[in-house]
Parts: structure tokens; sequence; C-alpha cells
């Protein structure tokens, strides 16, 4: 892929660097003529769709077909830049749901490629209008399974950012990339240019990576691989217990063996507070070999706390990731769980949570950004999941913005965490005890792992 100075790749070039030598199918719909200088009678339209076709070598500005990213069969379309910007007019429209279509009909993912600048003017709201059609053809596509992935090349704005890029799920962008609604003659003119990259879109959630161009066709093979389609498959396995690192105590807690169980309510959480125990992070990084994040709430917000994706097991297996990092998780990472547990159950991949939070965050911008409503999502996608999901607590358990990620009937707990109706602390408070019952609090509010599994809140102790 040509870098920024050089000039923009072409449809078939951006193709090719997907999946090299093993080649690509080219379909073609059947030609629906338009009328002379089409259906506005747009005064040197044909001529202009003339000299795009003998500069660029193409029909119209979309190319589609079969062909073979890493080892998975695909479909794959690409955006001509050259050609009328890439724009959308009623052929183009034409090639986009036949795409769709040759997708759905061979239960093959679909990879998209775009460079478009929204919208054909010459062709007015006939060409409007096709966006409704690409917008249609997603739906039924996403309806029967299928993922689709949009790599977002120079430029990306208007309606085809809207359909094809941000309607995909998930969406990869090449770095440097001009990428928005808003193309740059039609922005507000003190504008931030960076709100319109590829980068300033990652950085407000709305991509899930940017990727150069020499790791694009490994990206993509991986998603592809996690993606499915999928069938039939198991549950995600929970994950091992990891070495405390001296955190507990008692013999058995240093030199890198499992902790013995706590013996109070107030040791269970101060092992869980510890910064020596394990976080999200170690257990993701053991758990996967292949980790593909999907990042963001596609609300404009990201949070750093939580962690969400895909991700492949040594033996090949996808599983969903949402994993809390021990922070309070922000409504951005509530939006960002429901999306991918969402996802995930559509094309029918297994979920794992990882539980850790004191609770969700509690500040005035999180009740702005709609922390009730963000958790009461996360609830309703957990419980309307027909995969299976699997739950470990792997430090603090904090109430509702704990629990909104906790599968019911199957949530394990570690011997490093608690899980609290209210942080002992506050329950003291409430009860306007004294800070020095704050112990005897947590005893009676039975947080331990052990006291969660003969609650019958988990399944079992991790240790």
């Amino acid at each position: 892929m040509p870098d920024a100075d050089s000039p923009r790749a072409t449809a078939r070039e951006a193709i090719a660097l997907l999946t090299g030598a093993t080649g690509f199918t080219e379909h073609r719909p059947p030609p629906r003529p338009l009328p002379p200088d089409g259906p506005l009678g747009w005064a040197g339209y044909d001529a202009a769709r003339e000299r795009a076709s003998a500069r660029t070598g193409e029909e119209e500005s979309v190319v589609y077909g079969t062909g073979v990213v890493g080892d998975r069969a695909c479909v794959l379309i690409s955006f001509e830049f050259g050609f009328l910007g890439g724009s959308l007019g009623r052929n183009t429209g034409d090639r986009l749901a036949a795409a769709y279509e040759l997708a759905l009909t061979r239960r093959l993912p679909l990879v998209a490629l775009v460079a478009t600048g929204g919208s054909r003017m010459q062709e007015g709201m006939v060409a409007l209008t096709q966006l409704q059609r690409v917008a249609a053809a997603s739906t039924r596509l996403r309806a029967a399974g299928l993922p689709q992935i949009a790599v977002v090349r120079d430029p990306t704005t208007g309606g085809g950012w809207a359909t094809v890029g941000a309607g995909a799920d998930v969406v990869l962008a090449l770095p440097g990339a001009q990428v928005g609604f808003a193309g740059s003659r039609v922005r507000p003119p003190h504008a931030d240019p960076y709100a319109y990259s590829a980068e300033g879109q990652f950085a407000a959630g709305q991509v899930d990576a940017v990727v150069p161009a020499d790791e694009l066709a490994a990206t993509v093979t991986q998603w592809l691989r996690a993606l499915g389609p999928h069938e039939d498959l198991p549950a995600a396995p929970v994950p091992r217990a990891l070495p405390t690192a001296g955190v507990g105590t008692g013999s058995a807690a240093g030199g890198g063996a499992v902790a013995p169980l706590p013996g109070t309510g107030r040791e269970a959480v101060a092992r869980a507070r510890d910064p020596r125990r394990p976080r999200a992070e170690a257990y993701l990084a053991d758990y996967f070999a292949v980790r593909l994040p999907l990042h963001g709430d596609r609300s404009g917000a990201t949070d750093p706390g939580l962690l969400c994706g895909l991700g492949l097991r040594a033996d090949g297996q996808p599983v969903a990731y949402v994993a809390q990092c021990g922070t309070p998780t922000r409504p951005a990472g509530y939006r960002a769980a429901a999306r991918t547990i969402r996802l995930a159950d559509r094309l029918g991949v297994p979920v794992l949570t990882l539980v850790d939070t004191p609770g969700a965050a509690n500040d005035a911008e999180a009740e702005r950004a709609g922390a009730g409503a963000a958790i009461a999502d996360t609830f309703a996608a957990i419980a309307a999941a027909r995969v299976p999901v699997t739950t470990l607590v792997i430090g603090e358990g904090g109430s509702g913005g704990a629990l909104a990620l906790a599968a019911p009937e199957n949530t394990h707990v570690t011997v490093d965490s608690y899980f609290s109706v209210i942080a002992p602390e506050l329950a003291a408070a409430i009860l306007k005890r004294p800070p020095s019952e704050t112990g005897a609090t947590a005893d009676q509010l039975r947080l331990r792992p052990q006291d969660l599994v003969e609650l019958g809140f988990a399944l079992s102790i991790v240790g």
C-alpha cells in the first residue's frame, strides 16, 4: 500500500495486498444501462464516467468477488477512488448489494476495502438511496451470523463510511487515512483535522485498530479465523490460577504458589486489592495465543480499564473476552462490553469475562454519560446470550458494577477475590458503624471465595 506521499492504491492493488498470490475471482452483476448523463441528465456525466474508466481501467467505483486471505475464503469488496472519488451511484449499489448477497449465499465472511468520498452528486437521490440498499444487505448478512470486516483507506468519508465502513463488525484503518462522515470540503473551516483521521477515530472508539499496510494481511487473517463462521463451539474453559507472588498469608503464598483461602472477610478484601496479585492482562496473556482487541464503545468514548476483543487459544478455538482491569468501570466500558458480547453471540463464539472492579464509576461525568443505561444494557446482553458465557472473578467484585459482567450459574472465583453487595467500608458507613468495625462488617457480608461457593453464587474456586 502506498505511503502518504505516494499515489493511492487502486482497488485491485488493495485486494492483492490481502490475497497475495492466492488470487481473486471477480464477479459482476448483470449490467444495467443508465439513461444519457444519468438519472438527473447531469450534463457531462457520461463523459466524466468515460474519462474515469479510461484512467482506471474500471467500469465502476467498486470491484468485488471471492478470494482467500491467509487460509480463509471470503468475499472481497474494494473501492476504486480514482473512479469519481470512489463515489456510490446506482451501479455501485448494484455491485455492493450483489457482493453482500454472494457472501450470504456462500456463507462467507465479507471484507470491504473502503476508499470513497460518499454518494455521487451527479445521480442525486438515486445515489443517496444506495445507502439504504447497503444497510439492508448488511443487516441480512448480520442476521445470518456472517461477519463483516472493513478496512478503511484514504479517504473514507460520507455515506460509504456510515454504511460499509462504520457498519462493519470490525473496523481496521490504515495509518494516516482520512476517516469521517464529513469530507474535507464540507466540514467546518477550523475543525480539528485529527478528529477526521484514522488515529483520531481510534482515540474516539470508532475504529478497532490502526494497522500498517505490511501487517494488514496477517491481521485480517487472524480476524477471519476468530470471527468464523463457526458451528457448535464449546464453552470457554475456565482460566487456570496464576501465581500470587506473595499475596496472602502462610508459606504457600510465597514463591509463586497459589495462596490459601482467606480466613476473614477483611483478609479477602485486602488480598483482592493487593497490587501484587495477577491482573486481567496477565490472565489474558496466559489464556490466549493471539488477541484481537475490539476498541471503544462506538459512541465516542473508550474505557482503558476494560479490555474487549476476540482471541485464539493455542488449539485455535476462538473466545470473545471482556476483562475488567481493577478500576471503576465507566459507561464506555459497559457499552463496549455489550457490543462484544452481542457480536460473539451472533457469530456463535463463546464468551469469557474477567471480573475485577471496585464498582461502576460514580462521578458526575459517568452519570452524564449514562452509567445506569450502560450497565443495564450489559446485564441485558449477558441475559440474552445464546452462546455460553464463562466468568472468573480475579479480584474485586464490587456490587452491580461487577455483577453486570458475571454469568449466572457459570461464575468461578480465585482465592484472591471477593464479591459483595457493597464494599464493607460503605456498608459500615451506611450502618453508622465506626471504621474499627469494617472487618466485622466484611465477615457479615460473607464475601470470601468460599462463602460465594457456599451461597451458590460461584461454582468453584480456581486455585
